[in-house]
């Protein structure tokens, strides 16, 4: 690659996801981190139904309001091919047929899309089947963090405290109310929380101190998935670190204790409150705790990372019982709003060098991956054929052996 070539960066945002919105908050940060004399930033948006598009308006958050961002000039339809020939954008896909679709190569692919399709893993498969490399955690990594309830089980076997929790599934709780709340109050005094398994942002969490709001909180969690978890309420404070790293080069960051006017963080108070993302949200940095505390909890986010196979960077929330110093690991969030930059800021490093280096850890995960043998030659396809093995179009039998 040439020297004075910019590095060509896919930052892809939106999505068929809740959180949508604070997808796009997300991206603006991220693409306005970045050194333009350095990196071509290659803004790609997908739409609340599914559509790709590309376009420097795509770079305006003023853009995205009252939903006319389609109706704007330099918006083109795209699609990101898994042909490993294409190693990027195909531009205009539906063009006619007397119409050439165009190519555009990306070096590195940067999602920033929240939740659904974006953290699950799904989009992390679409980049690993076009061979190019991408920040933040890997298919298996996002796919399992991304599940609340496994993430737990994962947890509890490397010996990093969780809180104790329930599962319920849609079908039981539609099939046995009576029963599931029954089994619940058995288990844990009130209050509770209700968490869907799959959704970030605190979107379906509710809280509840008696049946009828566990009753409501059961059937709107069960909306947005089909698996969910209720844990027992912890006392205490939210204290969240970030981890960034690959391997064994693992950094953590200052730690944070967000504030809000209620029992927990909702998705409001995180993202509606001011045009910053995360960093207008009221928080006290560095987190009002004890320095072996803080060594603790920081050790502790290295091993989650560890435990989960992260890569990238991500924002690691706990919960602490301050007269007791007891903390219990409570999400991994392998996307974090604004990608938690303003965590990284107080650790003396800037937006920019945050996504440069996530841009590197990237890169070196790909060259780790080239390492790995993907391709095992046998005999087996010309043994096929010596033996008269046909396709069942022709009518032939198999040779059996």
């Amino acid at each position: 690659m040439a020297q004075n070539r910019k590095l060509s960066v896919g930052v892809i945002f939106g999505g068929r996801s809740v959180e949508h919105d604070v997808s796009i908050v997300t991206a603006q940060q991220v693409m306005n981190a970045f050194d333009q004399d350095r990196y071509e930033i290659v803004p790609i948006y997908i739409t609340r139904d599914g559509k790709w598009y590309t376009g420097d308006v795509l770079r305006n958050i003023d853009s995205f309001k009252n939903d006319a961002i389609l109706s704007q000039d330099g918006i083109e339809s795209v699609v990101l091919s898994p042909d490993v020939r294409h190693h990027g954008l195909i531009m205009n896909p539906l063009a006619g047929r007397f119409s050439k679709s165009e190519v555009k190569r990306l070096d590195v692919m940067f999602p920033v899309i929240h939740g659904t399709h974006g953290e699950d893993g799904t989009l992390q498969g679409l980049f690993e089947l076009a061979d190019i490399p991408y920040v933040g955690f890997a298919t298996m990594g996002s796919a399992l963090t991304n599940d609340k309830i496994i993430t737990k089980q994962i947890l509890r076997q490397n010996s990093i405290p969780v809180v104790d929790g329930i599962t319920v599934t849609r079908d039981a709780w539609r099939a046995n109310r009576d029963d599931i709340v029954s089994q619940i109050k058995a288990r844990f005094a009130y209050p509770v929380f209700v968490k869907p398994a799959t959704l970030g942002s605190s979107i379906g969490v509710g809280r509840a101190d008696s049946d009828e709001l566990l009753q409501a909180s059961l059937d709107v969690a069960t909306n947005f998935d089909r698996r969910v978890i209720v844990e027992t309420a912890i006392q205490g404070i939210e204290i969240n670190c970030s981890v960034m790293g690959y391997g064994d080069d693992i950094s953590v960051s200052v730690l944070e204790q967000p504030l809000s006017w209620a029992d927990f963080l909702a998705f409001e108070d995180k993202y509606l409150r001011g045009g910053d993302g995360m960093k207008s949200a009221d928080r006290i940095i560095p987190a009002p705790i004890s320095d072996e505390l803080t060594a603790t909890i920081q050790q502790a986010s290295r091993d989650a990372f560890r435990a989960v196979d992260g890569r990238g960077i991500c924002r690691i929330d706990f919960l602490v019982e301050p007269e007791t110093d007891t903390y219990y690991l409570n999400e991994i969030n392998t996307m974090p709003g604004s990608l938690a930059l303003y965590l990284w800021q107080e650790t003396n490093l800037t937006p920019s060098q945050v996504v440069e280096k996530l841009v590197k850890l990237a890169q070196d995960a790909y060259a780790d991956k080239r390492r790995n043998v993907y391709d095992y030659k046998t005999n087996l396809v010309d043994v096929a054929a010596g033996r008269g093995l046909k396709g069942a179009k022709s009518g032939a039998k198999a040779v059996r052996s």
